[in-house]
């Protein structure tokens, strides 16, 4: 309740980059200090490859550039998706983050899971993006657990036009050309057509990735009731997102063998949204919007047995 009041009479007053940055400053204080750690591990979880603590992570967007790995592991995140590209996203670059990620490894015996979303810089044309991811991949690979291709966010313009089959077949051959063992996942947006989506996951099945990540943030603002809201550019998240979230779950769980990892994120708020997604066949959830309304404790109250 405390946060919540501080929430709504602080941070919603704040511009939301200030805000975001003020979060991480804290969070890194708080972890340098050791006054908050990842707790010992109850269970986990065999997906990609790889054991997860737990199935819960936090989606890529809110640590842009690898510095809170430590930091979300210890609020109780069984792995954490960082969102980076060689020089766009807002962030440091691959170059510098995977630096960063490197020294986290070497310095650090436990770790969460480290996911690496890539994506094209805004600069790059749409002939070259292949070139672009897979430049990003090569950096990224040697210090990522896995990739997932980001084609979806709505905020880097033509970006989502590369979810096009034609335009989808020459990047992930420059990622998987790459990338070596890690393993690649493909993250595609919730505004899709359901044919379209079909198609995609057909080239996902042909091409061997390990699996997909289902969705991005909306540009859709049919469930909002702010009109003035509606007009707003970027990539709409939270509880307006998860019924189109779950349809897209459900339809590329039965395209995809059961063999192939899916991850669940968008519009995941409580423990029951969580736990729902997981038995529609979801491998591993990730949230964002709900850990940012509801506070630090989030992840722990969501995989709490």
């Amino acid at each position: 309740m405390l946060y919540r009041f501080f929430f709504k009479t602080f941070f919603t007053r704040l511009d939301p980059e200030f805000a975001h940055e003020l979060v991480v400053t804290g969070l890194r204080l708080l972890s340098g200090l050791g006054l908050i750690r990842a707790g010992k591990t109850k269970e986990t979880a065999s997906i990609l490859g790889l054991q997860f603590e737990n199935r819960l992570g936090m989606a890529a967007g809110f640590d842009k550039n690898g510095i809170l790995i430590k930091s979300l592991h210890a609020l109780g995140f069984g792995h954490v998706e960082s969102l980076i590209n060689r020089m766009g996203f807002n962030n440091d670059g691959a170059e510098a983050v995977a630096v960063r990620i490197a020294k986290l490894r070497r310095d650090n015996q436990r770790l969460p899971i480290i996911g690496i979303n890539i994506g094209k810089n805004k600069a790059t044309s749409q002939e070259l993006a292949h070139w672009d991811y897979g430049v990003s991949t090569k950096t990224l690979a040697p210090v990522a657990d896995y990739l997932v291709v980001n084609v979806s966010s709505p905020n880097t313009a033509g970006l989502r036009d590369l979810q096009q089959v034609a335009e989808l077949r020459p990047i992930l051959s420059a990622v998987l050309a790459e990338a070596g063992s890690v393993p690649v996942l493909l993250k595609i947006a919730p505004d899709l057509i359901d044919a379209d989506i079909e198609a995609i996951a057909a080239l996902v099945v042909e091409m061997n990735l390990a699996g997909m990540v289902a969705t991005n943030t909306t540009i859709s603002r049919e469930y909002l009731i702010t009109e003035s809201n509606t007009a707003e550019p970027g990539g709409l998240s939270g509880p307006t997102l998860a019924e189109r979230s779950t349809e897209v779950l459900n339809l590329i769980r039965k395209l995809l063998p059961a063999t192939m990892t899916v991850i669940s994120v968008g519009g995941v708020l409580t423990k029951s949204d969580y736990l729902s997604r997981i038995s529609l066949g979801a491998d591993l959830v990730q949230g964002y919007t709900g850990f940012v309304y509801a506070g630090p404790l989030w992840a722990k109250r969501l995989t709490a047995r």
